[in-house]
């Protein structure tokens, strides 16, 4: 299986290897998978056009290395724990044997609806073993998976199976979310009536049975046809660079791009990233709370861990239903050893339940995981104190959807953790911090622009139909870089900490200060639930920082308040970095995600109320008008 790093001494040699020899260490990580045909090329690299390809020549299909590799030693073993939505519900497992056989029988659906190698799906679908069951039988049979959350507007459904344009929609009746059933095919119908013309099947689950309308002449119910289908499907032969999923990423502006990953590089990648970074070992029991609608749900609940032969747990609920112990009753229920969420979910627990988590038996506990923004430094403590209980190191993970997998991380009993901080890349992982002018800034104690000057296997390779776009996004900014759009500070002993996007570094009289870091002092103010800090023109200063905060109970004494905000941020970084306009607010503008959407505090912020776009996609787009009434001259 992938070389599983087990002391620093391995960590710093493999790092150095992979320096010295990139070839050379990533073809040794692909040597433990099953190829059909071996690769001529391990790697061909440009990334001024971009072009980059890695095991080329190389013929294999992911499910072979996800599925029938374990079957003569794992046959037996759980590939996947399903926790339903409702905590009375019982759990579902399926072995590597029978989601092997579920697996061919819907890809034989798929193909006996013409869906052939190449054709786009796209997926709008629940957190149920059937979406992991469907997105192996795509790249099973060649076909290439679009997941799209099952929260987002029919608008922006439609916006997505347009620009990829699929053959095929897979989704369910309904969506049980905490206390809700939402209507998912009445979406999915009000997104195909907006000019989809490529789709011509809707293959729909039942989960709720609750009542839908109906298209015989493109809608198709799963039970009808998959159960009935043989489970027997030979794999389809792919290229190391044939295409394996679109993932639309939204951008800065424009419409969301369709980032685009490839069968052998992000196979060998996912697999050495997940066994290294959570440190599985056989027999863990391993949960990441992420949705599959997002990267981490692709790369660290389906196919990282089932390329590792691990047991991975789906969930289909949220962090507060029933209770705010839900999450802390599922790792005790199945003794999770592994646990990787984020930290938004963090801080609603944190604020919710102080205490909860001392309620439940944690200790089976090995690695507790973080993934999706910087985690502040309060909510650290309390996840290291109260879940981690002090045996079990938090990794706090710092990579992208274009990456495709983690990039920066500590490594679990073997690398130091430090609050706030990414820590280390690792091994076959080269970034480098810029200044303005592309120069790169030697040594530690410095501070600059997040980017990779060698490629790693899951690069993303193009954003779909628009190759232009990913150059201009990602290469052109410094040549023969990949710039992140972060920037980030390397401490004395060389760990990174992430400080924002660069769009979310404000320029204050000079100084450069990292919103995350203005947030992270806010937020140690005990009557705070959560911030968030953007720039806007100031006519003394250039930019000025406003600083939107939620606090755990209604505020009697707003300036009261406020000077105290202002006397922890000067204690946490000095008083250069104290918001010049706190906004108090009851909720913070966010997407499906739960990532803060700092575009539209940023319009109002800057009074351009008329220029906040589309606001349909947001968990909660009602809190728009609160903000705008708010907002502070």
């Amino acid at each position: 299986m992938t070389l599983q790093i087990k002391s620093l001494e391995q960590y710093q040699e493999a790092y150095k290897n992979s320096v010295e020899n990139p070839e050379g260490f990533w073809a040794e990580q692909a040597e433990t998978f099953t190829w059909f045909e071996k690769w001529h090329t391990v790697l061909h690299h440009d990334f001024v056009t971009p072009d980059v390809r890695w095991f080329e020549g190389g013929k294999l299909n992911i499910t072979v290395n996800c599925l029938d590799r374990h079957i003569a030693t794992k046959g037996d073993q759980t590939a996947i724990i399903w926790e339903a939505n409702e905590a009375f519900e019982p759990s579902k497992r399926y072995t590597y044997k029978q989601l092997l056989a579920e697996v061919n029988k819907c890809a034989n659906t798929l193909k006996a609806q013409g869906v052939k190698k190449g054709d786009r799906i796209c997926f709008y679908m629940p957190m149920i073993p059937e979406v992991a069951i469907a997105m192996l039988a795509c790249a099973r049979i060649g076909a290439i998976h679009s997941v799209v959350f099952a929260g987002f507007s029919a608008n922006a459904l439609a916006d997505r199976i347009k620009d990829a344009e699929c053959k095929m929609v897979i989704c369910s009746d309904y969506n049980r979310r905490g206390p809700k059933n939402i209507p998912v095919k009445d979406v999915v119908d009000e997104a195909i009536s907006m000019g989809c013309a490529s789709v011509e099947k809707v293959l729909v689950y039942k989960t709720t049975g609750g009542k839908v309308n109906w298209n015989s002449n493109i809608d198709i119910w799963w039970h009808e046809t998959v159960d009935t289908m043989s489970d027997q499907c030979e794999p389809e032969v792919m290229d190391a660079e044939d295409m394996l999923f679109i993932l639309y990423t939204s951008g800065s502006t424009g419409k969301p791009k369709g980032v685009v990953h490839t069968c052998g590089g992000y196979m060998v990648y996912t697999c050495y990233s997940f066994k290294n970074v959570f440190q599985y070992q056989d027999g863990d029991i391993y949960w990441c709370t992420a949705d599959v609608g997002w990267i981490t749900g692709h790369s660290y609940i389906l196919y990282g861990p089932l390329l590792a032969g691990a047991t991975t747990m789906m969930f289909e609920g949220v962090p507060g239903h029933p209770d705010a112990g839900r999450f802390w009753h599922v790792c005790e229920k199945h003794r999770v050893n592994q646990f990787y969420t984020a930290p938004t979910a963090i801080r609603a627990l944190m604020a919710a339940g102080w205490h909860e988590p001392e309620k439940y038996d944690l200790s089976y506990l090995k690695v507790i995981g973080s993934v999706g923004e910087p985690i502040n430094e309060e909510a650290w403590h309390w996840y290291d104190e109260k879940v981690g209980r002090g045996h079990a190191p938090i990794v706090d993970t710092w990579w992208q959807t274009e990456t495709g997998g983690i990039l920066i991380t500590p490594l679990p009993g073997i690398t130091d953790t430090k609050p706030c901080f990414a820590s280390y890349p690792l091994p076959g992982v080269q970034p480098v911090l810029l200044d303005a002018n592309g120069v790169e800034l030697e040594g530690n104690n410095v501070e600059g622009l997040l980017c990779v000057k060698f490629p790693w296997p899951s690069i993303l390779r193009t954003t779909y139909g628009d190759h232009e776009r990913c150059r201009t996004n990602y290469f052109a900014a410094f040549k023969n870089y990949y710039f992140t759009g972060d920037g980030a500070k390397r401490d004395e002993d060389g760990r990174y900490r992430i400080i924002g996007r660069v769009d979310d570094v404000i320029n204050v009289s000079g100084h450069r200060i990292g919103t995350a870091e203005v947030e992270d002092a806010i937020d140690q103010h005990s009557g705070v639930v959560e911030s968030a800090v953007v720039g806007y023109p100031h006519d003394i200063k250039g930019q000025g920082i406003y600083a939107y905060v939620k606090p755990h109970h209604e505020v009697v004494d707003a300036e009261h308040f406020r000077r105290e905000i202002l006397a922890v941020v000067t204690k946490h970084i000095g008083p250069i970095a104290k918001p010049d306009k706190i906004q108090i607010v009851t909720q913070l503008p966010k997407t499906r995600s739960g990532k803060i959407m700092r575009r539209i505090l940023r319009k109002i912020a800057e009074g351009q109320t008329d220029q906040l776009g589309d606001t349909s996609t947001l968990l909660n787009p009602e809190c728009v008008e609160e903000l705008k009434a708010g907002a502070l001259e």
